[in-house]
Formats: C-alpha cells, structure tokens, sequence
C-alpha cells in the first residue's frame, strides 16, 4: 500500500516528467521495452498540455492540426521526457484503432489519462 500523500508525488513527479509527444502510424508492438513508437512520424509537429486533474490523476491532451498528416492514418501515440522525442526515453505509448484519413481542415485530439493507485 502507498499512502495519499505519496500517490499526490508521484502524480506531481509524472506530469513533470513527461516533455513532448508524438503520433505514429503504427499499433501492434505493447512490449515494455519499447524505445520508440512503431512507426513515428518525426516530422509531424504535435502540441500537448499534461496536467493534474486531480491530486492522484494526469491528463494529457495531445493536438496536432490536419494540415501536418493530411492523407495520413494515426494509430499510436507516445509520451516522452526530452523535449525531442528522438533525444528522450519513451514513457509511455497508447495504440488504437485507426484514425483517418485527415484533411487539411480537421484536428486530431488524443487525450490521456493516467491515474497513480
């Protein structure tokens, strides 16, 4: 058992570590070892915020305009602590079903949420 109070540090110690995002293509691999994404698009420029909900939650909400992946179907994304994901450790990484194709007009939004029990 951890107490409420530690749950509340790691919560806080979470959302500090978690530096930048990215979306890929990919959706199979779940090992924990996984250093990358399956299929990272690199070049794609994402936008996050990650916050505390609440004392023992993290939300991270990750945008990206339809102009950078028009045509394109995302399948996963990650949470790095680097800035670059490239330079950074993947912290954690979220497959799905498929999701596009996107046009130039549309906005793909991925929210995560991760709770400290």
């Amino acid at each position: 058992m951890i107490t409420d109070e530690f749950r509340k540090i790691l919560a806080t110690k979470l959302k500090e570590e978690i530096l930048s995002a990215q979306i890929g293509q990919g959706g199979n691999t779940t090992s924990p070892l996984a250093t990358t994404l399956d299929v990272p698009l690199s070049s794609v420029s994402t936008t996050f915020v990650a916050e505390k909900s609440s004392e023992n939650v993290v939300q991270v909400k990750i945008e990206v305009l339809g102009s950078n992946i028009t045509g394109l179907v995302i399948r996963e994304a990650g949470l790095f602590n680097h800035a670059t994901p490239a330079s950074g450790s993947l912290l954690q990484r979220v497959n799905f079903e498929g999701v596009g194709p996107f046009s130039a007009t549309e906005r793909l939004q991925i929210f995560i949420t991760m709770e400290v029990e």
